[in-house]
Parts: structure tokens; C-alpha cells; sequence
């Protein structure tokens, strides 16, 4: 089955600034169910068949800020980490100011992990258009690529839902995890429960040689801006 048909488990009320009120649900533990611009460096995005836990991770090929094309299937051989990405977003802000964001990506940079985050936003709506997402990277001191994929298809095909939300591909190009990034929205972990980043779970997991687990949960946040 597909990254879209996950069961919710608990919901809370997104606000506001994030567009219509929409419910943001906490990850769990339960086995894969699989769930005209102005901006001159934007480009159409070439996906396939939709992603799926467990299968080869559809390829694509998108620009970044710089103009610079990125194909996810040039990383084969390398574990990738795709971050659905909207700076205007509150739950994103909150993860890269203060949250699991913070330091994620600059601490698992190395020769074998590529961090990509993808702005799937359309002209027009909430975090879109290369300035905002430069002034973004600058402030958060991201240095890894911000991709922008802005008539939606590879969000589409991978079926982003919310932002934050964040799967990640293995060295042979099958995905191994999607979902949220941790269980802790806006940095409030539910009562009884310790905090836990499903990225660092699975890029541990995958270091080691084991199954990643949980390899799927349920994403949280904005809605995409398609």
C-alpha cells in the first residue's frame, strides 16, 4: 500500500499561518501501511510510479536555488534523506530553530548520507519562490540543497502530505523509512511518551546493518501548499 493510507492516532490543530486548520498526528510504531512563476531556477520534475516503504524510491530530477540539477538516482549507492521543506511553515520553523531539525542534517553530512529538501509549494502560496527559501537557508545555516519541485509532481509521487515530512532512501534505492520526523510537534512531546527522532532511528538503523524500525509513521505539520 501507499505513504497516503496511514491510519491517524492522535491529532492536534495546526495553526493558522499554516493555511486551513488540519490535523497534525503523532507517529507510531505499527508495521508499513504506506501511508506561471517568476522564479527563474525552478524546473519540471521528471517522477515516476508512487513511492512506496519497502520499493524503489521513484527518481526525479529537480533544481536548486543555484539553478543546479539534482537527479535522485546519481546518489545510488549513498543513503538519501528527503525533507519536505516550507519556510513559512511554523511546525518547519519551529523544527530548524529550536526542534529535530536544528542540527540534523549538518550532523549526519558526510561522504554517505545526501540531505535534499524538496519546497513542493506552488507559485503563489505560503514558502514559495527562491529568495524566501534562500533567506531561509541562511538563517538555519543550511547548507544542503533546497530543491524545487513547484507544479507538485514529485510531492505527488511521493506523497507528501505535510511539511515537515521526511523519507529516506537506502544505498540501494529502496526506501527504507517515511513520515514524520519525530514524535514531538512544535517541540511538545505527548505526555508518557520519550522524545524520539524516526530520522536518527533510521540512519542508525541503516549504519548498522538492521532493520529500520519503525519504517513508517504517521507525518505531521502544514499541508503541502500544492
Amino acid at each position: 500500500m501507499r505513504l497516503a493510507h496511514i491510519l491517524p492516532l492522535a491529532s492536534l490543530v495546526v495553526l493558522s499561518a499554516c493555511g486551513a486548520e488540519e490535523p497534525a498526528t503523532a507517529a507510531s510504531d505499527a508495521s508499513p501501511t504506506m501511508a506561471s512563476t517568476t522564479d527563474a531556477h525552478a524546473a519540471p520534475a521528471k517522477a515516476a510510479a508512487k513511492a512506496e516503504v519497502g520499493k524503489a524510491a521513484p527518481d526525479f530530477t529537480l533544481k536548486d536555488l543555484t539553478g543546479s540539477e539534482h537527479t535522485l538516482s546519481s546518489y545510488k549507492g549513498k543513503t538519501v534523506v528527503l525533507e519536505w521543506f516550507n519556510p513559512g511553515c511554523p511546525f518547519v520553523v519551529t523544527a530548524h530553530e529550536e526542534g529535530g531539525l536544528k542540527t540534523l542534517a549538518a550532523d549526519h553530512s558526510s561522504e554517505s548520507t545526501v540531505w535534499l529538501a524538496i519546497n513542493s509549494g506552488a507559485p503563489g502560496k505560503q514558502g514559495h519562490g527562491v529568495e524566501a527559501n534562500k533567506a531561509a537557508a541562511t538563517s538555519w545555516k543550511l547548507s544542503h540543497p533546497i530543491l524545487i519541485d513547484e507544479s507538485g509532481a514529485v510531492g505527488h509521487t511521493y506523497n507528501a502530505t505535510n511539511t515537515p515530512q521526511m523519507v529516506v532512501v537506502d544505498p540501494k534505492g529502496v526506501i527504507a523509512y517515511a513520515g514524520a520526523l519525530d514524535n514531538s510537534p512544535r517541540n511538545v512531546t505527548p505526555d508518557g511518551q520519550t522524545y524520539t527522532n524516526y530520522v536518527t532511528k533510521a540512519l542508525g538503523a541503516l549504519a548498522a546493518g538492521e532493520p529500520v524500525k519503525p519504517s513508517q509513521t504517521n507525518p505531521y505539520g502544514c499541508s503541502v501548499k500544492y
